[in-house]
This record gives C-alpha cells, sequence and structure tokens, in this order.
C-alpha cells in the first residue's frame, strides 16, 4: 500500500463527548498506523489526540471563529505540508478541504453523518451541500445516510458507506469493579437498563420515561433506568432535553426512583463496566426526519459487550442493530410495542445470547474500518 499524507478537518474530537468526536479520533488513529496524518480541529483536543499524528489546533468557540481560522490555517498546512488527501471528518468542515483540494489539486473526502445531510437549514443546503457534491468521494455512514445524499444530487459514483466501528474485542470484563458500581449505585436484585448518549430531543429519553417506563416497571417492578449522558454543552443541535425535564416526568408517575443519572464517562473502563451489567440498552431514537439519528454506535458497543440493544428502527440505527441477533427493532414511534419488547427480554420471554450480540458487532471493528478507509485513498 503507497503511503499517504493526510490532513482531517473536524470540529469533532474528545474532549467533546459524543459518538461523532469518538469516530474521528479513531479514524484519525487508525489511518496514523499506515499513513502520515495531520489533524486539524480545537485546541482543547491537542491533549487527547492520537500520538501518531502531527496536530494543529484553532479556538472550539464561536463556530463562526472555528470555521474562518480553520479555513486559512488549512491553507498554511497544504502550503507547508503538501497533503495527499484533505479529509472531513463532517459535514460541517466540507467547504474548507473541498475547497483547498481544489486549489491544490488534491483529492478531498467526506465522512457524513445523518444531520449533515438531512437538515433543511437554508444556508447550509445553499452552502454546505453543493461543496460536499464537488468532492472526490462521500462516505455516508449508514444505508439511509447513502439514500439521503442520493436525494441531495451527490453522485453514486463518489458514495461508499463505512459504518462506524468499535473496540473489538472490548476490555475485559472486570468483575470487580461491576461489584463496586452495583454497591455504589445499590443495583443489586435489579434488572438494569441503560441509556448511553447525548440528551437531545432526538435521542427521546424524555418519552420513553413518560410512554415506556411506567410500563415496565409495572412488569418488572425491580428495573432500574440508568442515564449515561448529559445536555451538551458545544454542540451545534440545540434541540435539547435536560435532566430536570427526565425527572419531572418520571415524577408525575411516581417512578423517579427508578432512574439514576450517572452524567459523562469518559473513562472507557468505567463505561465497559456499565455495558456489561445492563441487561438491555435502550434506544428510543425519535423519528425526526430533518434531524435523523445517522447510525448508533452505542448500539454496537452494547452488542460487542454482549449486550442487546432495543430500539425504534429509524435512521442508520437499522444498520446498528440486527433483529433477533444484537436485539430487537420496533417501528418507529410504537411506544407499546416497544415497552412490550423490554418487559419480555427483562422476563425471558425473549432471548438473544451474548455471543450472538458479539458476532454481530465483530464486522465493525476498527481493523475492518481502517482496511476500508485505506482502500478508498
Amino acid at each position: 500500500m503507497n503511503k499517504k499524507k493526510i490532513l482531517i478537518v473536524t470540529r469533532n474530537l474528545p474532549p467533546l463527548i459524543g459518538g461523532m468526536e469518538r469516530l474521528n479520533w479513531h479514524i484519525a488513529d487508525e489511518l496514523s498506523q499506515d499513513n502520515d496524518v495531520i489533524l486539524l480541529s480545537h485546541t482543547e483536543a491537542k491533549q487527547s489526540a492520537p500520538k501518531d499524528c502531527d496536530f494543529y489546533g484553532v479556538s472550539l468557540n464561536p463556530l463562526a471563529l472555528f470555521l474562518i481560522l480553520a479555513f486559512f490555517k488549512t491553507f498554511l498546512i497544504c502550503l507547508r505540508h503538501k497533503p495527499d488527501v484533505l479529509f472531513a471528518g463532517s459535514g460541517l468542515t466540507a467547504p474548507i478541504t473541498v475547497f483547498w483540494a481544489k486549489v491544490f489539486r488534491k483529492k478531498s473526502i467526506i465522512y457524513i453523518h445523518g444531520l449533515d445531510i438531512a437538515t433543511n437549514q437554508p444556508v447550509y443546503n445553499l452552502i454546505w451541500i453543493p461543496f460536499i457534491r464537488h468532492a472526490d468521494n462521500v462516505v455516508a455512514n449508514s444505508s439511509p445516510t447513502y439514500n439521503i445524499c442520493i436525494n441531495k444530487g451527490i453522485e453514486s459514483s463518489k458514495l461508499n458507506i463505512i459504518h462506524p466501528g468499535v473496540d473489538y474485542p472490548p476490555k475485559s470484563k472486570k468483575q470487580a469493579s461491576i461489584y463496586q458500581i452495583k454497591n455504589q449505585y445499590h443495583l443489586y436484585n435489579h434488572k438494569i437498563l441503560i441509556s448511553v448518549g447525548r440528551l437531545t430531543q432526538r435521542k427521546g429519553m424524555n418519552e420513553f420515561v413518560d410512554l415506556c417506563l411506567p410500563h415496565i416497571v409495572k412488569e418488572a417492578p425491580n428495573t432500574k433506568l440508568v442515564i449515561i449522558g448529559d445536555t451538551p454543552q458545544n454542540s451545534l443541535n440545540k434541540n435539547l432535553q435536560s435532566k430536570e425535564l427526565i425527572l419531572s416526568t418520571a415524577k408525575k408517575h411516581g417512578i423517579d426512583d427508578k432512574i439514576i443519572f450517572v452524567g459523562n464517562i469518559s473513562n472507557d473502563e468505567v463505561l465497559s463496566c456499565w455495558y456489561y451489567l445492563a441487561d438491555i440498552h435502550v434506544f428510543p431514537v425519535k423519528h425526526i426526519p430533518n434531524d435523523p439519528e445517522g447510525f448508533g454506535m452505542v448500539a454496537i458497543e452494547a452488542a460487542a459487550h454482549g449486550t442487546p440493544t432495543v430500539a425504534f428502527a429509524t435512521g442508520g440505527v437499522i444498520d446498528a442493530v440486527k433483529n433477533n441477533q444484537s436485539g430487537y427493532l420496533i417501528e418507529a414511534e410504537n411506544y407499546s410495542e416497544l415497552s412490550t419488547t423490554i418487559s419480555k427480554v427483562l422476563n425471558l420471554d425473549l432471548t438473544t445470547s451474548s455471543s450472538n450480540c458479539e458476532k454481530f458487532a465483530q464486522q465493525f471493528g476498527w481493523i475492518n474500518i481502517k482496511d476500508k478507509l485505506n482502500q478508498l485513498l
């Protein structure tokens, strides 16, 4: 394989928290094993950036300043390092990478998430979408995202689907740490539901607590819902939910004692323990056409730990959960069926084995993602 010099331009990197941030970190890390990778992001990302990448940073906020500074910094990096490929980690930085790739006659690749292409925001559609169309290659994170790209006028010859990845095999099961968590949160003799992700309107956690959790608790009174994640501070998506809103909804039903808020978890070993001790990962993503769920990496992470996901079949979730193998897909917005299915799994009336979950997750290992990206390069 010919070694390439790749410039990755993205705002989505840790310590910002989310699936896109983890994805971009791993893309940079995996590509740096076989190529020379230069990473341009926000200055706060420098400390946790992959060690084999040359890092350049600009201000994270405000957004307009980030884009302006990243635009000019990309020009300087192209002059100095002469990258072969300019890679945008999301649609947000597509105009920067495509413009300078055209100027310097280099290859441009854009990784597209659901909201990158489905939004109806007028300015974005006027400026960003045409740049995405003019990229040399566009990578969609799921088959629904691919279809939206087609509908937005992106040529199929430019399109590829490369799903986000997962650490596989996952971190080993540390029983002592799991016992410690159970002691801390008084989880012995309980059925555990976990939700992992940012508290946004699309994730639908408030609706789940309102329309599903009371019925689940009635069928399985020893159930606890553990919510891992928080309201994002630097998200471009302002359709958010809050801990206070969700708790007020739970109190209305008298089930606020059934919910535990853990907040954001940046320690992978701790998060791994939660996946291992959970009975079900719940993923009640709402069907919002102009704000779709691009993929659903948390469902793959859960499967890698042998934990099934019960989710609505909407957006890229249909690629992230294999029905009757890594979990169960429910018709979008059918909260009654979602409640019934979760209750059946908790009461062992429906079962899918840990080995089936793990087998499904294995294909999403980062090594496979790296091979697909290198083929594209």
